[in-house]
């Protein structure tokens, strides 16, 4: 029943993937964060296509803005955007592991440094850094926390997953069958669920990015006003929408609760989930 179950699994992964791949391309959203999605649908299969008609598509010419303002799809779009990077760099970690017979909590470390690595230094602070500060190196340095404190729930929902799935799924530590696939995508689907909540924490106080609306600039000119996008949307293809994000961000008001009680609440979060990772039973 199980090989039934990954074979539909495959077929409307790959189904939801291509329709992404092929629609988003008239969805007026930056490049990385089309990107983001494609990857995402790759990933989850049908749940990243149905996440992206329903958070991203334009529902009518014109509406981008005013239809991606809304919290929880400026959430979406930052927990997309933070699985889509990292998850790169997890399943790199998790296909070396493999095959250098890296096993338990060394795995999982593996799997964690070369994600928050792939995320942080490439998807949010190069693809990114005109909105984050300019320079790469100050998009770095703004980009951090959010990045860490986004990569540690993230895997709180992924390594207990994939650490019980492997008990019950036959050969899903080798890479070379599909069987490996398809827990990846459960644990990154459910490391997606269980970094929401630190997603929209991070959007609503300024500190990460969501969904965003990049149009050609004769385009932009006549698309309405909300105040929701503020910071949110770059109506040109570069500058002074994204440079005004980035300053948005500095100027916003103290985090409340504070980003040092948040981090402690994420590195709880991180050692729970290793810990029920490593437990007799799930592994």
């Amino acid at each position: 029943m199980l090989d039934g179950v990954m074979l539909l699994w495959f077929l409307l992964a790959a189904v939801s993937l291509l329709f992404v791949a092929v629609d988003i391309r008239n969805t007026p959203e930056s490049p990385v964060m089309k990107w983001g999605f494609v990857l995402l649908t790759a990933y989850t299969g049908v749940v990243g296509a149905f996440l992206y008609v329903l958070g991203c598509r334009e529902p009518l010419p014109g509406m981008h803005e005013r239809y991606t303002a809304a919290q929880w799809r400026q959430t979406l779009g930052s927990t997309m955007h933070c699985v889509a990077g990292d998850g790169v760099g997890i399943l790199a970690g998790a296909v070396l592991s493999s095959v250098l017979g890296i096993t338990g909590i060394a795995e999982m470390v593996l799997e964690y440094v070369l994600g928050f690595a792939f995320g942080w230094t490439i998807f949010q602070a190069l693809f990114m850094r005109d909105m984050a500060g300019g320079t790469y190196l100050r998009a770095l340095t703004s980009t951090f926390m959010s990045e860490l404190l986004s990569m540690n729930l993230l895997m709180a929902g992924m390594m207990p997953t994939m650490m019980i799935l492997r008990r019950h799924v036959e050969a899903a530590d080798n890479p070379m069958t599909p069987n490996f696939w398809f827990v990846m995508s459960m644990a990154l689907l459910v490391g997606f669920i269980i970094a929401y909540p630190m997603n929209w924490w991070l959007v609503a106080n300024h500190l990460k990015h969501g969904m965003m609306t990049v149009r050609p600039a004769t385009a932009g000119a006549g698309a309405p006003e909300h105040p929701a996008e503020a910071g949110m949307s770059g109506m040109a293809p570069a500058g002074p929408s994204m440079s005004h994000m980035s300053m948005a961000m500095e100027a916003a008001h103290a985090p409340r609760p504070p980003i040092a009680v948040m981090a402690l609440l994420s590195f709880l979060a991180l050692a729970a989930g290793l810990a029920i990772a490593l437990l007799p039973w799930a592994r």
